[in-house]
């Protein structure tokens, strides 16, 4: 499988304490876990989704983890797909499920809870929080503002701990 090398898209809509319901503002605890084989029925280009996460499940060094919220996991909210480096963890997709993008999206805060996450893998993995990923040029800005990711050139954006522990802070405060 040749992979297109293009750089991530995704929009940080709002930085939520998790996610937050747009049309009530309500917010929902979330959990993160790992996606399973069983989850495929859900997540295919017939359903809205844009990545075949299938394929992406089966490339053996990433790991693909699924965002639901607090008792209800059969509903995934989001999906991300990591690399753990000798240094950092990689970012290599992040995607919102198909309801929560757009302008009729029924949450905000996926994205943010997503890259929140891989900090948090991170530093459970000894990296210090470093997370790297590719961006499209024209959301290399976008990432600085949202997400406090730094410019190291090129394409290449890397998130460093002290941008990691504000997130973490803001999705993982326990």
């Amino acid at each position: 499988m040749k992979e297109k090398n293009e750089g991530l898209d995704f929009i940080v809509d709002k930085l939520t304490n998790s996610i937050e319901n747009v049309i009530t503002g309500d917010s929902f605890t979330t959990e993160i876990s790992v996606l399973t084989s069983k989850d495929f029925k859900n997540v295919s280009k017939e359903k809205g989704w844009l990545f075949n996460w299938k394929e992406e499940y089966k490339i053996p060094e990433r790991e693909v983890y699924k965002l639901t919220i607090t008792n209800n996991s059969s509903i995934i909210q989001g999906l991300i797909s990591l690399e753990i480096k000798s240094d950092h963890v990689y970012m290599h997709l992040v995607e919102s499920a198909p309801f929560n993008k757009g302008q009729s999206k029924v949450y905000a805060g996926v994205p943010g809870n997503l890259v929140a996450f891989a900090c948090k893998l991170s530093f459970q993995r000894g990296h210090e929080g470093n997370v790297s990923f590719l961006s499209k040029t024209q959301l290399v800005e976008h990432y600085i503002e949202t997400l406090g990711a730094l410019h190291f050139g090129g394409r290449v954006m890397i998130i460093d701990t002290i941008a990691a522990l504000k997130l973490i802070k803001k999705y993982f405060p326990r």
